[in-house]
């Protein structure tokens, strides 16, 4: 098979399918390091306190603005389930809310929670499917992702709050690994955006990428949810859009918290305040987003529109104001990309995807808290794994270590997005020498 790389490194050549079959000695053996996966993950909740693996935190915001809408709409917004915690998605997404809300408590939660782990699941499956895998070695393969994805801190805090987080992802990579000619390529785009906004970068992706119909599809059915939120909720939309709420940053937690791993939390924490931070951030948001999105155009037209989407993605999670340590979920179908360059790539190639894959397993993985250190933040990661206690007001006074481990998420984030952004810059460059050596 011809040799084909991955868009988080230098690359020039189309996606093929991957070689061979892995047998089904393979396939048994991803099997069953998928269910083992699954039944420590299983032990894990059995054996710990529920709050520490399944409080549902966030799915339980979801639960009482249902009932919000449903009962007081008018307060949506006004409405804290704890001082200083608000509901902060858009007015659609409130509308599904009321929906969930119509369920037992002890149904929704256990539901939500195996939605999100098929979702995990699904989202490796479609990703595989785009890049070309087939039959029994797409099989093995997302068996085997899955198992690593599994205990990886965003996919099991994202799972352990309740979050839509895999859901929305799941949607997009659905969305997007559809073939050009599906008449309605677009709509998850732009559901999703009408869930929560940072999914519109998608649709200047699509418009750049000569997308045109399916850019178009995103934007109606985005706006079709701002209509229907209007004509349902017609003063929490009022509030949501028309007031400048959801520009507000500090409405959605801590911009300087340890658990946002973004650009603006970065900058935030260096510069020592939100107000400060706030025009650098912007200068740098809009060059990191020009960017990213001409990288990932340039992908997409090199022929690997999977690492096109999720050099997109990547892009999004950089530039959004907050990105809490769950939105970096999308390392999923990082996993798939570079594991499918490994089984593509030969000798020191092979070797170089393969350390990177499991270096990005090992530093977004779900390690014990205690590795953390005594008064860790965050449980089952290695957020903060050089600051040892952190009390709230040491995230303005970092010095060696801390620097890395307080933004430890955010500098891989970077470091792939530059790979993206070199093999973007290397096939442009071929493209370039290809039409001088023609003309």
């Amino acid at each position: 098979m011809a040799r084909a790389e991955s868009g988080l490194a230098p690359a020039a050549e189309v996606q093929r399918p991957a070689r061979g079959r892995p047998g089904r000695r393979a396939l048994a053996c991803a099997a069953a390091a998928f269910a083992l996966a699954l039944a420590a993950y299983a032990a894990d909740v059995a054996t710990h306190p529920v709050k520490l693996t399944l409080g549902w935190f966030d799915l339980n915001i979801y639960n009482h603005a249902g009932l919000i809408v449903r009962h007081a709409p008018d307060t949506l917004y006004t409405w804290h389930f704890l001082p200083g915690v608000q509901y902060l998605y858009t007015p659609f997404a409130a509308l599904g809310f009321a929906a969930g809300s119509l369920l037992p408590w002890a149904v929704l939660k256990w539901l939500m929670t195996v939605a999100s782990l098929a979702a995990m699941v699904f989202t490796v499956w479609v990703t595989f499917g785009q890049l070309g895998w087939r039959g029994r070695d797409r099989a093995a393969a997302v068996l085997g992702v899955s198992a690593v994805a599994l205990w990886t801190e965003p996919v099991l805090r994202s799972v352990q709050v309740g979050q839509i987080e895999l859901l929305l992802m799941a949607l997009i990579a659905w969305d997007l690994c559809q073939g050009d000619d599906r008449k309605w390529k677009g709509v998850g785009v732009g559901l999703a955006a009408g869930i929560k906004l940072v999914p519109l970068i998608f649709i200047p992706y699509l418009l750049l990428a000569g997308k045109r119909r399916q850019a178009a599809v995103a934007t109606a059915v985005f706006a079709g949810t701002v209509v229907i939120g209007f004509a349902a909720l017609p003063h929490a939309s009022a509030q949501w859009w028309l007031t400048g709420y959801f520009l507000h940053s500090g409405n959605v937690g801590d911009v300087g918290s340890l658990l946002n791993q973004s650009l603006f939390g970065l900058v935030t924490r260096a510069a020592g305040a939100v107000r400060a931070a706030t025009w650098v951030w912007l200068g740098l948001a809009a060059a990191v987003t020009a960017l990213g999105l001409v990288a990932a155009v340039a992908l997409h037209r090199s022929g690997r529109p999977v690492q096109g989407w999720l050099t997109c993605a990547l892009t999004g999670l950089l530039v959004s104001p907050i990105s809490w340590d769950h939105h970096w979920v999308w390392m999923v179908p990082v996993l798939v990309v570079l594991t499918d360059a490994a089984v593509r790539a030969c000798g020191s190639a092979r070797r170089a995807y393969g350390a990177l894959a499991a270096g990005v397993a090992a530093l977004f993985g779900a390690w014990p808290d205690h590795w953390a250190g005594p008064g860790a933040l965050v449980p089952q990661g290695l957020l903060g794994l050089f600051t040892g206690p952190h009390p709230v007001h040491e995230k303005y006074h970092l010095y060696g270590l801390q620097v890395i481990s307080w933004n430890l998420y955010l500098l891989v984030g970077l470091a792939l997005f530059a790979l993206a952004v070199a093999a973007a810059a290397r096939t442009r460059l071929g493209s370039a020498q290809a039409r001088l050596r023609v003309g």
